[in-house]
């Protein structure tokens, strides 16, 4: 962990292993950079303080792996590297970016579309559900019982994606900010990275809104010029690693239209840029129900400041995501300062979350990608 205090003045003298006595959140390298950090500590400091008694919520997830994606990895027993090579994931297909060593090997100007978990078809969603959805999901739980996956399978590691979508637009709705969807949904998606090398997994927007043509804009300054203005159409779920499976046939996984009885596609499109500078020429095909930032850090880019506004004169809605509390607060109140607004949508927990915890993270909190959800 990197020292709360560096760049207040005097060089750090060593690891960061002095933490604040009262949150607990943050650390030092010594006395003297506590002491000079306080100024701006002491304003965060009780809102830390609070936060950092969630932490056992945080960490707090139904599968058998969970001390090993969580305590054991901030604790340094375990890394997100041993996580995937105990399960032969370690650089592969579409697990290739979820570890820092792979960061540096991929280059998404190259890649191609990985549609394989690497994983038996008694792990991954790899073709449709068995029964159709009797409620609406609200836990990782309630997903793998109703997809049959047994609790030890790695998917929601990559699966945060598309029910980080679901579960945004279960808000949207609960709230009324957004008209009823019926035989369409489209959404505006914005700052994708990791989820270029992932897109298939996407593909499990199929199940979770049946008998809807979902149609995702992709942007984000991320995006290669090579693929600007590129369009995917997933038919299928991503496959499992068996050669005999049933979703290696076109008739055992393709995606079904219920209601037509036609061939259905979720449909994405790449679009290089942000979103206020793009957003002219993407509207004039796709007016969007909603508005996605997932892992958005807001409070970070000032290039955050136009699309807000952006965002503010659409009326539409939208909702962010965040690695942690602390983050997805200095959002909201980025974001009620352009708006005039507080949060239609109030900071809280994402039920489906990633299940892994970000390595080397600047706080003690625990993060995990797609934390802490919010929106307008």
């Amino acid at each position: 962990m990197e020292c709360a205090g560096r760049g207040t003045g005097r060089r750090c003298i060593g690891p960061a292993t002095r933490r604040c006595g009262r949150c607990g959140a943050v650390a030092y390298c010594s006395v003297s950079h506590q002491v000079s950090h306080w100024s701006d500590h002491k304003e965060e400091c009780g809102r830390l303080e609070q936060q950092m008694k969630l932490v056992d919520v945080l960490n707090d997830f139904p599968f058998t792996f969970t001390p090993e994606a969580t305590i054991r990895i901030v604790e340094k027993q375990e890394s997100r590297c041993s996580f995937l090579s105990n399960r032969g994931l370690h650089r592969v297909g579409m697990w290739m970016c979820e570890c820092p060593c792979g960061d540096s090997l991929v280059s998404l100007e190259h890649s191609r579309l990985s549609d394989c978990w690497n994983l038996s078809s008694t792990l991954c969603p790899c073709s449709g559900p068995v029964s159709r959805m009797s409620k609406c999901l609200t836990s990782w739980k309630d997903y793998y019982q109703w997809r049959c996956i047994p609790l030890h399978s790695p998917v929601a590691l990559l699966l945060h994606w598309p029910l980080m979508v679901y579960h945004a637009t279960q808000l949207a709705a609960m709230r009324n900010l957004s008209a009823e969807i019926t035989n369409k949904l489209c959404i505006h998606y914005l700052g994708p990275e990791k989820e270029l090398l992932q897109l298939a997994v996407f593909g499990e927007l199929h199940a979770l809104f049946p008998s809807v043509q979902v149609h995702i804009e992709l942007i984000g300054p991320a995006i290669p010029e090579s693929r600007d203005g590129e369009r995917v159409d997933l038919y299928t779920y991503a496959h499992c690693i068996e050669t005999d499976c049933m979703c290696k046939s076109s008739s055992g996984n393709t995606c079904w239209d219920v209601c037509s009885g036609r061939t259905s596609a979720v449909t994405l499109r790449l679009h290089k840029g942000f979103y206020h500078e793009r957003f002219q020429d993407i509207v004039k095909d796709s007016i969007p129900h909603l508005v996605i930032a997932p892992n958005a850090g807001i409070a970070a880019y000032s290039s955050w400041l136009p699309t807000i506004e952006l965002i503010k004169e659409l009326n539409v809605p939208a909702v962010f995501s965040d690695y942690c509390e602390e983050a997805s607060h200095l959002a909201s109140c980025c974001i009620s300062t352009v708006t005039g607004h507080p949060m239609t949508i109030p900071i809280q927990l994402n039920p489906f979350r990633q299940p892994m915890v970000i390595e080397d993270s600047a706080l003690f909190l625990p993060c995990y990608s797609n934390c802490f959800l919010f929106g307008i």
